[in-house]
């Protein structure tokens, strides 16, 4: 083991690191990278990521791996997925019409739980390549302030082309069978990404001693996300993002109590706080005005939960979380397969093949249906160090963008947590791509750019 500090970064250090943040962009761009040859273009990113790093340690005398227990759960995914794979099960017939054995393998679905493991994989070095090189006060703040420009810009273009109404994205790629929103196939897949990127906006709005010049342009920021998650009518965006909004304010107050108890003015903190709340309360007026405004009061009804159009308020998720339960009784330690969900709901589905239904709409149900007991701990394990960490940066951070930026970080995090109990959202490669820099921005800090431990 071997210190080294920040001045030890080579050029292709920093290279790497406009790569990683590039990386999750382009998967944004590219329709949320769900299509076979985004994930293909992910690949060849991560390879650039990891030349890159064999040419920073060359330069530097060092290989950099900043060792995480964030690492130890996904990479636990990619050898359950593995596992999965081998030919452990039980022996199935020959059958004259395939006139070939089926699969032996664990997951009932191997080409799926293969992609699976792909997909996993990279976001494991993307995962890694982060930690180790998004680590100094500017780069963290770089990462803030792109993933804030390019969610708020991501935002003002869903809205425009929802008010457009355009036959396909980009005017170039038709989703008869879905309701795309931005260049996302899914629009409750894109508002959980407005709900990330929101965490950052409010978490510098609230936590941060931002200059009075700075504070429009966050506004503005705020406003496009706040809005693009209206105008996608997701129920499970709404609520999530005001999940954002209460955890932003719930720790910014409690660490602004903390101050004041350590002999801070009390006065002027209390009149600060009456200021944010007369703020917040115009900004939510103005917000429902411009939304009727523009025309999407059915997108905010709907979102809120009272269009009368829906009377189921699960829309039938009700029924896939039920049969996600029996898939995991019937596989309660390896799971179905990793991504085989859709294979494995016909036998457990007592509708008759009335929905053809590839997702639980609830990842926590799924990962129990899909990796079992072994898949679900590894991702509890993944959000109880995620907020261990993150809650503990949070309260030794010296600076106040710093702790601004791990509130609004951890905030985003919280928010498509959330969202997770009502869908899919970090199912789409993209989205968690950005989860996983909010993660490292959590978990990092302002305040711990000093030397780092690298092997």
């Amino acid at each position: 083991m071997e210190e080294l500090t920040d001045n030890d970064a080579s050029r292709f250090g920093t290279l790497l690191f406009v790569t990683v943040l590039a990386t999750a962009m382009i998967a944004t761009l590219a329709y949320g990278a769900v299509d076979m040859w985004a994930i293909a273009l992910l690949s060849v990113l991560s390879t650039v990521i990891v030349i890159l790093w064999a040419l920073d340690a060359r330069k530097t005398s060092t290989f950099r791996l900043t060792l995480s227990p964030l690492l130890i759960p996904v990479a636990g995914l990619v050898l359950l997925g593995i596992i999965q794979l081998l030919p452990l099960g039980g022996v199935p017939p020959a059958t004259e019409l395939l006139r070939e054995n089926a699969s032996r393998a664990l997951t009932l679905d191997p080409f799926a739980t293969r992609i699976f493991v792909a997909r996993a994989f990279l976001l494991l070095v993307f995962l890694a390549a982060s930690l180790t090189f998004i680590n100094t006060t500017s780069r963290i703040k770089i990462a803030v302030i792109a993933l804030i420009g390019f969610g708020s810009l991501m935002g003002f273009f869903g809205i425009i082309q929802r008010l457009a109404v355009p036959d396909a994205i980009y005017g170039l790629r038709l989703s008869p069978q879905a309701i795309p929103f931005g260049s996302y196939i899914n629009q409750h897949h894109f508002a959980a990404l407005m709900e990330m990127t929101a965490g950052l906006v409010f978490g510098v709005i609230f936590a941060a001693d931002v200059k009075k010049d700075k504070l429009p342009l966050l506004g503005l920021a705020a406003l496009m996300m706040c809005l693009a998650v209206i105008f996608t009518g997701s129920r499970g965006g709404m609520i999530s993002l005001i999940a954002v909004v209460a955890f932003v304010a719930a720790v910014s107050f409690s660490l602004r109590k903390k101050v004041n108890r350590e002999g801070a003015n009390v006065a002027a903190d209390r009149k600060r706080r009456l200021g944010i709340v007369a703020v917040a309360a115009a900004a939510v007026f103005g917000l429902i005005g411009m939304v009727a405004f523009l025309g999407a009061g059915d997108h905010f009804l709907r979102g809120i939960g009272v269009s009368e159009s829906y009377t189921d308020p699960t829309s039938g998720r009700s029924h896939y979380w039920t049969v996600a339960g029996k898939i995991f009784m019937a596989n309660p330690v390896v799971g179905a397969g990793l991504d085989a969900f859709g294979v494995a709901y016909p036998e457990h589905d007592d509708r008759m093949g009335l929905f053809r239904v590839e997702q639980a709409h609830n990842d926590y149900l799924q990962m129990l249906a899909d990796g079992g007991i072994i898949g679900f701990a590894l991702v509890a394990g993944f959000i109880f160090l995620l907020f261990r960490k993150g809650l503990g940066v949070i309260a030794d951070a010296k600076d106040s963008f710093g702790r601004a930026a791990a509130i609004g970080a951890l905030a985003g995090c919280f928010g498509i947590l959330v969202h997770s109990f009502f869908d899919f959202p970090l199912r789409t490669p993209s989205n968690s791509y950005v989860f996983m820099l909010l993660v490292v921005i959590a978990t990092t800090g302002v305040a711990t750019s000093k030397s780092r431990r690298s092997r």
